[in-house]
């Protein structure tokens, strides 16, 4: 700026109509701390617990972690980056104060003092925006009007919103903002307006609907412009450049209007872009904010942080929504690794058929979008869920795999009391036992090989293991007894690999229905085994004693075959409840209850097997 400084006296008041308080909150939630003071999180450096202390009785602030200290004037140039006469300014701005300026403090002969850059780039953007939001009402923007009216925002959306249009011309804001006094330097800094090839300054948007972009305090620092007309080479959407305001991995649309909300129900809704904000906001769901231009990253959340107090005390909630699709479950294992660096408990929501905020309003109403968010799921789920639809669960090798992926995403969540219960999570979708997801899991916090080879089962007391015997001692040794009910129970009943050759030698043979017991019939299922080890098998069960007091019996059939069967269905219930733990009923909702009425109806046939088999002969 050019010379000269602001009176003391002037100085002192802005000190005295300024509330710490109220310009403290629009960057950081603050809590009672005990006594008269707030308390809320360093905006300046990274912590868990609150350091930052606000002592609203003497107007200032000191955080016991970093030092940093002073007057809401100290904390305007220490977070917007501003110098002293600049944060002055823009305090003045804000309580109404008109300044002065100690006279014969700039050279003879030079200009008088005007307001710093900040303000002057905020005071171009405040123009520029209403600029735009005229120029929405005309004849030529009647695609703008279109495009709002086709997503379902009247123009009362439009003028909350503050939307507006960029017009057909290469230099029609530039030509508004230097009659108002704006310089073409000023225009060029704030990335309202670029230089043309012939060296002239022309507009930076045209022909487009446009958004202004606020900060945390409701200044105008930048725009984002979508683009209307095929015949327009640029990108879909084209958001202001960094500049001295805008700095695109911190900036936040819609966190102007968010905070109050986002700080008062200790949650904020990340969605993915401008009317989807729109759409969440007149739904019903006030906390919505979404990234211009960039990927959500670390400096976002700091941003929200502060805004949520989330530390160990105060639990926000991070709700991502991005799209169902691949962009946008990489975008949410992405999000996930993101997750780890901050306290709070994120999830995600995904909309029916994949549809955003916007699409579902627009499709279903306002309580559609409200459901949503409502039926949010923990991203940690999420991300497991998706990694494993990589995979083909119903096979061993599909089901190694997933392990494999999806034991180093429990390892790191950084809570570490959390990891057992996702574990336990995981071997239920899985279908395997909790024991090798754990190990899993500890190999790969170790940075080790995940070992996941599959013994068989060999323990001779297994109860499994000990009804499988007897179905095929009593196919040797009874075939005539055994019967249909033996040869009705399929190969799958069986889970060692050896009685399942034998069962498939009895099958080859003709089938318990077509046997009649003595030496041939052994021999003829014998020849049908090509392994030595069931060859041997067979020759054990044909002589070894029933685990039945007396002679077998139908009923004795009856009993074994029901066990053997309910062991089947009941493997099969527990995999088809997996795959519904996996299945967003929301987003898959054929499959989820195509599944649902399969689990059922195999439920319906266990209790028919349980009470068969509920006798105590085995």
């Amino acid at each position: 700026m050019a010379g000269g400084r602001i009176r003391d006296e002037d100085v002192a008041l802005v000190r005295e109509r300024t509330d710490i308080v109220d310009v403290i909150s629009e960057q950081v939630t603050l809590r009672g701390g005990g006594g008269r003071n707030l308390k809320g999180l360093c905006p300046f450096h990274d912590e868990k617990t609150p350091s930052f202390t606000v002592a609203a009785d003497r107007n200032v602030y000191f955080c016991h972690g970093c030092g940093k200290g002073g007057d809401a004037i100290n904390f305007v140039m220490e977070i917007d980056h501003l110098r002293f006469t600049e944060a002055v300014e823009k305090l003045a701005a804000r309580a109404g104060l008109q300044l002065r300026y100690v006279e014969g403090t700039a050279a003879p002969g030079s200009p008088r003092p005007q307001p710093g850059q900040r303000q002057r780039l905020v005071a171009a953007h405040v123009a520029a925006a209403k600029f735009y939001a005229e120029q929405l009402m005309t004849p030529g923007a009647r695609a703008a009007r279109e495009f709002l009216a086709q997503r379902g925002f009247d123009r009362d959306a439009a003028t909350a919103y503050g939307c507006g249009f960029a017009p057909d011309s290469w230099d029609a804001l530039t030509k508004h903002l230097r009659q108002l006094g704006f310089t073409p330097e000023e225009l060029n800094t704030g990335g309202l307006a670029k230089p043309a090839r012939s060296g002239s300054l022309i507009d930076r948007f045209r022909r487009r609907l446009v958004w202004p972009i606020r900060d945390t305090g409701g200044d105008v620092i930048g725009f984002g412009a979508r683009k209307l007309f095929e015949d327009d080479d640029g990108p879909k959407y084209l958001n202001t450049p960094e500049t001295p305001l805008y700095k695109k991995s911190t900036v936040l649309y819609g966190i102007d209007l968010a905070k109050r909300e986002i700080g008062k129900r200790g949650q904020a809704v990340i969605v993915e872009g401008y009317t989807d904000v729109m759409a969440c906001h007149l739904a019903g769901v006030p906390t919505a904010v979404a990234t211009c231009g960039t990927a959500f990253g670390s400096e976002h959340i700091s941003v929200l942080r502060r805004m949520l107090m989330d530390t160990d005390t105060f639990k926000g909630e991070i709700i991502f929504t991005f799209d169902g699709d691949a962009a946008g479950q990489k975008a949410a294992l992405r999000a996930f690794a993101d997750d780890q660096r901050f306290v709070g408990q994120t999830f995600i929501a995904v909309g029916p058929d994949g549809m955003d905020p916007c699409e579902l309003r627009l499709a279903r109403g306002d309580a559609s979008v409200r459901d949503m968010i409502a039926s949010r799921e923990r991203l940690v789920s999420f991300a497991l869920r998706t990694k494993l639809t990589e995979y083909d669960l119903d096979s061993p090798e599909g089901r190694i795999g997933g392990l494999r992926a999806t034991a180093p995403l429990v390892a790191q969540i950084k809570d570490r009391s959390l990891r057992p219960e996702y574990g336990r999570i995981l071997a239920g979708w899985l279908g395997t036992d909790v024991e090798t997801v754990q190990q899993a899991v500890a190999a790969a916090t170790k940075g080790e090989r995940i070992e996941t080879a599959t013994r068989p089962r060999t323990r001779p007391d297994d109860p499994q293991l000990l009804v499988e015997r007897e179905a095929l001692k009593l196919a040797i040794q009874a075939p005539v007894l055994a019967g249909p009910l033996f040869d009705n129970a399929e190969a799958d009943c069986y889970t060692d690999p050896l009685h399942v050759q034998v069962r498939q030698a009895i099958h080859a043979a003709g089938g318990a229905s077509r046997g009649v017991a003595g030496a041939n019939w052994i021999a003829a299922v014998t020849g049908q085994c090509d392994d030595l080890m069931a060859q041997s098998l067979v020759a054990q069960l044909a002589v070894e004693e029933f685990r039945y007091d007396g002679e077998a019996d139908p009923h004795y059939v009856h009993v074994t075959v029901a066990r053997l069967q309910l062991a089947q269905v009941d493997r099969r219930v527990h995999a088809v409840k997996s795959r519904l733990q996996r299945i967003n009923p929301v987003t898959q909702k054929d499959e989820y209850f195509g599944l649902f009425n399969d689990l059922v109806s195999m439920e319906t046939t266990a209790r028919a097997l349980r009470e068969q088999a509920s006798t105590g002969l085995l």
